[in-house]
């Protein structure tokens, strides 16, 4: 049987259980071998840098997430190919073909932002399950994840002037283009040129003419009138393909007063598409203002990011909304999100006790935080302000009627107290022994959410450069946990 060839449909029918790390496979069949499969254990994903130099991320892809957890199984075809590598026991084929996922999953809401070593979803479980399904958790929040967050920047550099997702084409692939249409959206876009987004998540699709509609006639007054005629009530036109100074908004005034105006219809905007985007949308502004036509909007486009929107914009460039596409869509400028998936605790087989594990590094930024844990955002009160973010065991609680004290894990000598504050806990329960407790809303209802956070962000992480540095600290309990273990091993190593 040729195993090359499977014919998935984008929208319905695929099976994405295949889709891991091929260890994945090879460590599950290990852990039967081993009679280690029903071993309860914890897994942490979280993330190390936000990209760009950021101050926060934006938390996204849950949703997708609860989708493959929710349909996990193994098809005929798919066993006939593992069994065709000549490595897998038959035990664990026959575990697969009756594979049911019971695991129970926690994760911080799509839309919430986010930071550097907290956990972003914790796995709890067999480990055979919880180890197997590490692939598709870390690729479907790390590339939501990393193009809601560039989403955000581009769109609070655009401040309150709509922009429009136009990446499709320049996305890595037709899932890439999708989703990430989905996580711009929650980073706070207005709409998408993807169509068959619209169809899937609900959320706007927009589009109105490209060059080659202007090319296809003999003239490009020809083309307009055309345009407007059919399209009247929704009229932008794309004035840049020949001169959009002397051709290009002439015509588009010419079209706007011979066929809107005497049907007593306002026009939508012109778009421009290349050029010196100050100087153009300037003259442009200027010239259909003097033609009664001030309420027009001006769209630009043309490769597009939060740096070049922000200068423009200090430039005196007269902008009505954006549309942004290969930037965005491929986050350009740092196309790596990097979450990881780490074992953080274990349960004894004999009496359910929690054993933490922690991986050692000599790069201190890569020793993990052990256990099983919670995470916790401290507010201000008065303002709603968010002020640090603490990690705590998953058995303590937060008394915010008290004073809370929290310490810079490596700096631990810098410390702050809150004492006029309140908690949130973070995390929230999508899967319990296998089975979804967890709706998640619509995708623009995620939006407003996002922009209802980011604005508890004080402007100082805001910051495209340099941005402060959020507090996430360690609760005292975690702290000694931590350097507990680190200690343990240390010694262990001396004696060696």
């Amino acid at each position: 049987m040729d195993y090359t060839n499977k014919n998935f449909s984008i929208k319905n029918g695929r099976n994405l259980t295949m889709l891991v790390d091929f260890y994945e496979l090879t460590m599950g069949n290990g852990y039967l071998e081993s009679n280690a499969q029903d071993q309860i254990a914890y897994f942490d994903m979280f993330f190390r840098r936000v990209p760009d130099g950021g101050g926060f991320c934006v938390m996204a892809g849950v949703q997708q997430v609860i989708e493959y957890l929710s349909n996990l199984s193994f098809s005929e075809e798919d066993i006939d190919y593992l069994r065709s590598k000549g490595m897998f026991s038959e035990k664990f084929l026959a575990y697969l073909k009756d594979f049911r996922f019971t695991c129970d999953v926690w994760a911080i809401p799509e839309g919430t932002p986010i930071f550097p070593h907290e956990p972003l979803l914790t796995v709890r479980g067999p480990v055979i399950q919880a180890q197997f399904i590490e692939t598709m958790i870390l690729l479907t929040i790390n590339h939501q994840t990393l193009i809601a967050t560039k989403a955000n920047r581009i769109c609070r550099a655009a401040g309150d002037r709509p922009v429009m997702e136009f990446g499709s084409r320049r996305a890595h692939s037709y899932d890439a283009a999708i989703y990430g249409a989905r996580a711009a959206i929650i980073g706070g876009c207005s709409s998408t040129a993807c169509t068959i987004a619209e169809e899937m998540f609900g959320m706007p699709a927009v589009g109105t003419m490209a060059h080659s509609w202007v090319q296809l006639y003999d003239s490009e007054y020809e083309a307009f009138k055309a345009w407007a005629e059919i399209n009247p009530g929704d009229c932008t036109l794309l004035v840049d393909t020949y001169n959009t100074i002397k051709s290009g908004i002439p015509n588009a005034i010419r079209v706007f007063d011979e066929i809107l105006k005497p049907m007593g219809i306002r026009p939508k905007g012109i778009r421009i598409d290349s050029g010196d985007i100050t100087y153009l949308t300037k003259k442009c502004r200027e010239m259909l203002d003097a033609a009664g036509y001030e309420d027009t909007g001006i769209v630009i486009s043309n490769s597009l990011d939060e740096f070049i929107i922000r200068d423009v914009l200090s430039q005196g460039a007269s902008i009505d909304s954006l549309g942004v596409g290969e930037r965005l869509i491929t986050s350009k400028s740092e196309p790596v999100f990097g979450g990881v998936y780490k074992l953080c605790a274990v349960e004894d087989k004999e009496s359910g006790e929690l054993i933490p594990k922690i991986k050692i590094s000599d790069n201190e930024e890569k020793i993990t935080n052990p256990g099983f844990k919670k995470v916790y955002r401290i507010y201000e009160k008065g303002t709603d302000m968010a002020a640090a973010d603490l990690i705590t065991l998953h058995d303590e609680v937060i008394d915010d009627s008290k004073p809370i004290e929290i310490f810079d894990p490596v700096y631990t000598w810098k410390k702050k107290k809150f004492r006029n504050h309140y908690v949130k806990e973070l995390m929230v329960q999508i899967f319990d022994k296998g089975e979804c407790v967890y709706t998640s809303p619509e995708v623009m209802d995620i939006r407003q959410y996002t922009k209802e956070q980011v604005a508890k962000l004080w402007p100082e992480v805001l910051r495209f450069e340099s941005p402060h540095n959020y507090y996430v600290d360690l609760s005292t309990y975690l702290w000694k946990l931590k350097h507990e273990l680190i200690q343990k091993f240390s010694d262990e190593y001396e004696e060696k």
